[in-house]
């Protein structure tokens, strides 16, 4: 498990209590900040975790080459620091960060993990970005039979005025103080309101960014 205490760059990580392994090496997953996807696994050592906080930016060892790499340096995929964690045995690190370009992978792909059956698969976020991509893979791809795709084939009337009931209906499951009422018709006001985003073109991510900030 990794330890619940962010580190922020402006409390950084012990780099001297890391475990580094008999080559002076731990892995560093790669996770995006806002959704959680994780993007990519490689390696540091002290000096590259070090240049990492110094930088603000990922910066690895490559096995291979032996010599560091600034992660995105020439693709301009860079990695922007958001927090550094360590695990309970100091031996592994999980670094999340805002992704320049959406893309981790040097084969183009958001990340490094979408691989299933050797088929290219989108890598599994929250669950509220998973549901977002089904709702505007409806919107670009409808489907006869999806409530989904009816819903924005009604447009504005159509999505708002079901936002406008399920709003209510979430007012009279709080009144009830019915918790399980009140879980199923929140997730459909989620629902309901991530389809008029996706109907204006207003991404998920957007809404995270706006949270993240006011968290801040």
């Amino acid at each position: 498990m990794f330890s619940s205490k962010p580190h922020s760059l402006h409390n950084a990580i012990p780099v001297d209590s890391i475990r580094y392994d008999e080559k002076g090496l731990v892995p560093a997953i790669v996770q995006d900040y806002l959704d959680g996807t994780i993007l990519m696994m490689a390696w540091m050592n002290r000096e590259s975790l070090q240049k990492t906080l110094e930088s603000g930016e990922t910066c690895f060892w490559s096995r291979s080459r032996q010599e560091f790499w600034h992660k995105g340096a020439t693709s301009g995929h860079t990695q922007k620091i958001q927090s550094i964690r360590y695990d309970c045995d100091s031996d592994a690190i999980l670094v999340t960060v805002e992704q320049i370009g959406d893309i981790a992978c040097h084969t183009g792909e958001r990340s490094c993990f979408h691989q299933v059956d050797g088929k290219i698969t989108p890598p599994p976020a929250d669950t509220l970005s998973q549901v977002f991509a089904v709702i505007c893979d409806r919107r670009d791809n409808p489907s006869e039979n999806s409530y989904t795709s009816k819903l924005f084939a009604g447009g504005d009337n159509k999505i708002l005025k079901k936002i406008g009931e399920e709003s209510a209906e979430v007012v009279m499951a709080c009144k009830d103080d019915d918790a399980d009422g009140i879980a199923g018709e929140v997730a459909d006001l989620i629902y309901h309101t991530m389809v008029a985003m996706a109907h204006h073109k207003v991404d998920i991510k957007d809404v995270y960014r706006k949270l993240q900030a006011r968290r801040r």
